[in-house]
């Protein structure tokens, strides 16, 4: 079985997120990046499977500028076998990423893509669930444990009132949680390894797809400052204070 692993350049978790004094976005120039943390872990899980005997090759993509090569060699570093790089300088959005992906996934043709449920640039959470509805693929998201079987996977979801296990078909895709595993850490001989390991690049022109932006973001702001907390002498001055000022009760 052949894995794809979807990957994404993002501003490191650890760095405070700063806003372009125009508004215009985010500031990019001269701040750490790193692999998107869902993605790690499903670069991770991807590893584990190729390790057990389940798979035969692992390849992540990144689309993206040309930086997005570092993150890819992140990952090549951490036991993945080649990776493409589909190179853009144009904003990507969910769509755009995941026509991308179905393109690429055409021609490799694997039998799983595994990917981060989301990236914590953009919290979309879009993209899993548009690339399965193309592929007509099966889909499991938010899976915090994955079992390979014959015909399939059975992957137990994080869900709101707890835990669903469901059974999915093959070819799959599935989008992976915090609780799937801990990805480790790249070691220096697999990291020098790592630089002779292929990447393809592409473009978006070659795999015939459009990726020009749908929306237009006007304007960028810091979230308001959080305000003080008041203390309170007992249940009664709460209950006041809710009703009367706050007006919550």
């Amino acid at each position: 079985m052949k894995i794809i692993v979807p990957v994404k350049r993002v501003i490191d978790a650890n760095i405070k997120v700063r806003v372009k004094t125009d508004r215009s976005g985010v500031e990019l120039n001269n701040v750490k990046m790193a692999m998107n943390p869902f993605c790690e872990i499903a670069v991770e899980e991807s590893i584990r499977m190729k390790e057990s005997g389940a798979a035969e090759e692992l390849i992540v993509v990144a689309a993206g500028p040309q930086q997005s090569q570092e993150t890819i060699r992140t990952a090549l570093a951490m036991g993945a076998d080649r990776g493409i790089l589909i190179q853009t300088d144009v904003p990507l959005e969910p769509l755009a990423i995941s026509k991308l992906l179905k393109a690429v996934i055409e021609r490799e043709e694997p039998g799983l893509v595994v990917m981060g449920k989301q990236a914590v640039d953009n919290d979309n959470n879009q993209t899993g669930q548009m690339l399965s509805a193309m592929l007509n693929w099966s889909l499991g998201t938010f899976v915090s444990k994955i079992e390979i079987e014959d015909d399939g996977f059975q992957v137990v979801r994080e869900v709101d009132g707890g835990l669903e296990t469901v059974r999915l078909s093959r070819p799959s895709v599935i989008t992976v949680d915090l609780r799937l595993n801990e990805p480790r850490y790249a070691s220096l001989p697999n990291i020098m390894k790592a630089r002779r390991k292929p990447i393809e690049t592409l473009t978006p022109d070659e795999l015939g797809v459009d990726v020009t932006p749908r929306v237009d973001v006007l304007e960028v702001n810091e979230p308001p400052s959080r305000q003080a907390g008041v203390r309170v002498a007992n249940a009664e001055e709460l209950i006041e204070k809710l009703t009367n000022e706050a007006k919550v009760l």
